[in-house]
């Protein structure tokens, strides 16, 4: 979208592109309270949360705003795997790439000890 398109309708940026930056997205207030309870209970006591919904429901802008909410905070790091549809192999290429370790096929286990050992030193206890 050209920008004298944007300008004549009063907008910063394409809002159909999924680049948009996160100062531009909407913060409804049900992701405002999933995000604070990731932050408030999850962050401190660790565990697992679950987004799930039909396509086009917000998925993915909710995980950017709370990763953009979350890289905020002090001495913790986000990462984001990329990559959905990728064999077991390439899950954990990716996760030791988030994360520094080189992992390779032939030697899981040590790969898996460093990755571990790596974690370990980031989560907070």
């Amino acid at each position: 979208m050209n920008p004298q398109r944007l300008a004549l309708y009063g907008l910063k940026w394409n809002p159909f592109t999924p680049a948009i930056p996160v100062e531009g997205l909407y913060l409804g207030s049900q992701v405002e309270n999933f995000c604070r309870r990731i932050e408030n209970s999850l962050v401190r006591d660790g565990g697992f949360a679950l987004i799930s919904g039909d396509p086009g429901t917000g998925k993915s802008v909710a995980l950017r705003l709370l990763a953009e909410r979350l890289n905020r905070l002090p001495d913790l790091s986000v990462g984001a795997l990329t990559h959905p549809s990728s064999n077991i192999a390439d899950f954990y290429r990716e996760l030791g790439d988030l994360f520094g370790v080189e992992l390779r096929p032939h030697n899981r286990w040590g790969g898996f000890k460093v990755l571990r050992a790596r974690w370990l030193v980031r989560v907070p206890t």
